[in-house]
């Protein structure tokens, strides 16, 4: 849980703020949490995870989680939790997985309607702003669901901006594209440009992680659970140790090491697997598998292991304090990646909600 003086902090930002929030798709709370170190009051989050529910609550004072399917929700239910008198801001992040490059038979999939509820929403509340963040894809292998949801907004009347931002240009450590979207009925409001905009502005691993205790492979540091390396196999450690510090990756690897599925012409395009991330640049994108060798860049830059889990949570720009699970329980460590790769950046939703606070102030 956030320390006493982080939590009022957030309380007192948020006390008189003029933005009322409704987070849908809300995970643990990145989003959430970005707007009220902005000042938006977030009054509500929503997701269908029941294990996202004690990370919401405990890092987002004075915000309710609610266990809620949207596609059985009519819009009163949702339009309830705003407080009257101020400006309401529907804010979501809906499921990116079937507009994903790495989704097959993506009109299929479970979550292909979820923004499509998120329009319905705003067109039975009509708040005053809305904001909604997903993959680029979305604008391409998505755009019938997309331009139907920019459409509904330009018919209600909404002022709509969206681009393709680079998180690390908002201070995210992280190489991460993602497609944002700001709209509202109050006037003009612009997605806000990143202002690290020179690569020497950018946090690199070394500035994010490069402090913490170091640990071995299955080792985890007693101070932390979250810090906890996944304990590789001992053809696995044979790998990572194979693979040149600061950036190798498995061309540095004796033949006798390497997979039979990467000889083959169609696998030697994968060059980032069971690499090393670089200290001095930003992180590959961090996903809901990070925390294992064999499904990125991700392993350490010198120590040879998988990044850890409080690693990827710094690197997704969570605070240090962030607490994803409770201390009463076992860790599921399986639940805790998939919060952290799924999460919206606080500090790129921290970035969003200062150009909301300013645009209504003005």
């Amino acid at each position: 849980m956030l320390n006493y003086s982080t939590r009022q902090r957030l309380l007192k930002k948020t006390a008189f703020s003029p933005v009322s929030a409704v987070d849908l798709f809300c995970g643990a709370g990145g989003l959430t949490h970005g707007l009220m170190q902005a000042g938006v009051k977030v009054e509500a989050g929503i997701d269908i995870d029941e294990k996202a529910a004690h990370a919401f609550v405990s890092n987002n004072p004075g915000s309710k989680y609610y266990l809620w399917d949207v596609g059985r929700k009519k819009y009163p239910s949702i339009d309830k939790l705003f407080t009257k008198g101020k400006y309401r801001l529907l804010a979501g992040c809906a499921p990116c997985q079937p507009f994903s490059k790495l989704t097959q038979a993506i009109d299929d999939h479970q979550c292909w309607n979820l923004l499509n509820n998120f329009a319905r929403f705003v067109a039975g509340i009509e708040p005053e702003l809305v904001t909604m963040e997903n993959v680029p894809e979305l604008a391409e292998r998505g755009q019938d669901v997309f331009d139907n949801f920019v459409g509904t907004l330009e018919d209600l009347g909404y002022y709509v901006d969206w681009k393709i931002v680079k998180c690390e240009e908002y201070g995210v450590p992280q190489f991460r594209r993602r497609l944002v979207l700001l709209a509202s009925k109050l006037g003009e409001l612009k997605v806000p440009e990143g202002r690290l905009t020179s690569t020497s502005k950018w946090k690199t691993v070394r500035k994010t992680i490069g402090s913490l205790p170091p640990l071995n492979s299955g080792e985890e540091w007693p101070d932390d659970r979250l810090h906890v390396a996944s304990l590789l196999s001992d053809l696995n450690l044979k790998r990572i140790k194979a693979t040149s510090r600061d950036g190798g990756n498995r061309h540095d690897w004796p033949d006798k090491l390497v997979l039979e599925c990467h000889k083959k012409q169609s696998g030697r395009r994968y060059h980032s697997i069971y690499g090393r991330m670089w200290w001095d640049r930003p992180s590959p994108t961090m996903t809901t598998l990070c925390t294992g060798i064999g499904n990125g860049r991700f392993g350490h830059p010198e120590q040879d292991r998988a990044i850890t889990l409080r690693e990827a949570a710094l690197l997704q720009s969570f605070p240090r304090s962030y607490e994803f699970w409770p201390k009463s329980e076992k860790l599921n460590r399986g639940a805790v990646s998939r919060m952290i790769g799924n999460a919206v950046p606080p500090k790129l939703a921290k970035a969003l909600g200062q150009a909301i606070i300013e645009h209504v102030s003005g």
